[in-house]
């Protein structure tokens, strides 16, 4: 059964269908991530796209419209879902914020690529269930995870890029309250397109959840465990991680995570509510072998 769809919606203000993408092209050293939200019942879609590019600076945007449908195009941002589980195409024209350590400006940007998966997706209700499924229901509970290859064409202003990278996409659905978790850690790195990982812990008022899974050997093994210490600067932004994690066939494995650049991407509430993503494109390392990809942070800040 295609599980990676549009489906019935919850009755819940804060209901939502989310689907999320992110590369890394080494050659060109451009890191991108976005993501498209559809909220019925509060009457909004909503999405944010960015681009970290090698100079240092960042073009990107964060908007909604209002809901018409369940069409995944918000400002000009498409996702086209070409063949269920395994092909998408992820387009943009228009402008974007810049920034840089001279100034805020507008860029034109515009891009196509194509991301086609490289391991059979994932469920995390093969790591999270019972009480701990029960405890992360207002953080989008049902969570599909999968690893890829992005190619395509990236402009931006008068700079063009052939794009070719690993990357990873998310799609859940459920009741997602960017305020209702304490934190959640949402790792992803491909260090190959034989072996990734994906790790999320979720810390709520009522408890832990950890899920993820390895992908190693053609297999996607659940996590089941992850103990994960973050190094903090000066001001607060994380800089680097430890990360222990344990399978479900009982292996251990120590990764290391450090911090290239970053993206913050702020999430207000109501009653004052503001919680922070951070989206740090990170290096990672596992038993020798070096790999790329995003080391997120959401921390509710009031």
């Amino acid at each position: 059964m295609d599980t990676d769809t549009i489906h019935e919606f919850g009755s819940h203000a804060d209901w939502s269908e989310s689907f999320y993408f992110n590369f890394y092209d080494k050659q060109n050293d451009i890191c991108a991530f976005m993501r498209i939200g559809l909220k019925p019942n509060s009457n909004e879609k909503n999405m944010f796209c960015f681009f970290m590019l090698a100079d240092g600076s960042m073009v990107g945007m964060k908007d909604k419209d209002a809901y018409d449908n369940t069409d995944l195009k918000v400002k000009n941002l498409q996702f086209e879902r070409l063949v269920p589980e395994k092909h998408w195409r992820l387009s943009f024209s228009g402008s974007m914020n810049k920034y840089s350590a001279e100034a805020l400006t507008q860029e034109n940007v515009s891009f196509s690529v194509d991301f086609e998966s490289l391991n059979k997706i994932f469920d995390y209700r093969e790591c999270v269930s019972g009480l701990r499924a029960e405890i992360s229901k207002n953080v989008a509970s049902e969570h599909l995870e999968q690893f890829g290859r992005a190619r395509g064409r990236l402009v931006v202003g008068a700079n063009e890029y052939s794009i070719d990278g690993l990357g990873e996409r998310d799609h859940s659905w459920g009741v997602r309250d960017w305020n209702a978790p304490k934190q959640w850690t949402w790792l992803t790195c491909q260090f190959s397109e034989k072996l990734a990982l994906n790790v999320a812990k979720l810390v709520v008022d009522q408890g832990v959840v950890d899920a993820g899974y390895i992908h190693i050997n053609g297999e996607n093994i659940p996590l089941i465990e992850s103990n994960i210490r973050t190094n903090y600067d000066k001001d607060g932004n994380p800089k680097s991680m430890e990360v222990l994690i344990r399978d479900k066939m009982g292996n251990a494995y120590e990764v290391s995570a450090t911090m290239l650049r970053l993206a913050r991407v702020p999430f207000e509430g109501s009653g004052n509510k503001l919680s922070i993503l951070y989206e740090p494109m990170a290096r990672y390392s596992i038993d020798g072998l070096t790999g790329y990809g995003i080391a997120e942070q959401l921390i509710r800040k009031s």
